[in-house]
């Protein structure tokens, strides 16, 4: 198996540390919100460093504990009461700003696929187009919060579409992966979530975009 190129694990490490200082001011600058990713990241990295994600034939597969941990908390925020009102006090303009990140996570996707870590369904030249929200997250952004007005039902459009697209390359990316629910690219799995520091892709990273769409949404909804 071809190695990670150090650069390449750099530039995905940049880009976590880009989404948790996004998601930081979208919070206005909530120390709780630093300290929960701080442990989730420090759990997740220690898990994939210690090759726990390598079994890949367990029952259930391991791979969930990637992705449901922060599936669950999300839920629980949305459902409960004080979750509710500890979402609807982030920042909207800062929860749209947070998708440019989307863009470098597509391009070490591309990369990951010349090294034989991630197949090409999971790239633009897949079916992963999920590059188109990471290019209009600054234009949105330019576009929707003109001279402290916001255009609402662009806003609203564009955080459905976006959502519909980063679940499109989970979906992908979860039965890429080598396990029992495995059903696309047996020829070229999905390894790099296996590994540190890709891990953090399907742990943190996407979990922080769904709910950045979500909870814009949720905002953008309770304001009519």
């Amino acid at each position: 198996m071809n190695q990670a190129p150090a650069l390449l694990s750099i530039a995905f490490l940049l880009v976590v540390f880009v989404t948790v200082y996004f998601l930081y001011l979208a919070s206005n600058k909530s120390k709780l919100v630093l300290v929960v990713s701080g442990i989730w990241l420090i759990v997740q990295s220690g898990l994939s460093l210690s090759g726990f994600y390598l079994k890949t034939n367990s029952i259930p597969p391991r791979f969930l504990l990637l992705v449901m941990p922060p599936m669950v908390l999300l839920l629980v925020l949305f459902f409960r009461k004080k979750g509710r009102e500890f979402i609807f006090s982030f920042n909207l303009k800062s929860l749209t700003l947070l998708h440019v990140v989307r863009l470098p996570i597509e391009l070490i996707l591309f990369w990951l696929c010349t090294i034989k870590w991630v197949p090409e369904l999971m790239t633009f030249e897949g079916r992963n187009v999920d590059i188109i929200s990471g290019i209009t997250a600054i234009p949105i952004v330019l576009i929707a919060f003109r001279r402290n007005q916001i255009s609402r039902n662009i806003l609203l459009i564009w955080n459905f579409l976006a959502l519909l697209l980063v679940i499109n390359v989970m979906v992908h990316g979860m039965l890429s992966s080598p396990s029992p629910l495995q059903q696309f690219a047996f020829d070229q799995p999905n390894i790099a979530v296996l590994h540190f520091p890709f891990n953090l892709l399907p742990s943190f990273i996407v979990p922080v975009v769904i709910f950045s769409h979500i909870t814009s949404l949720i905002i953008l909804l309770r304001s009519k």
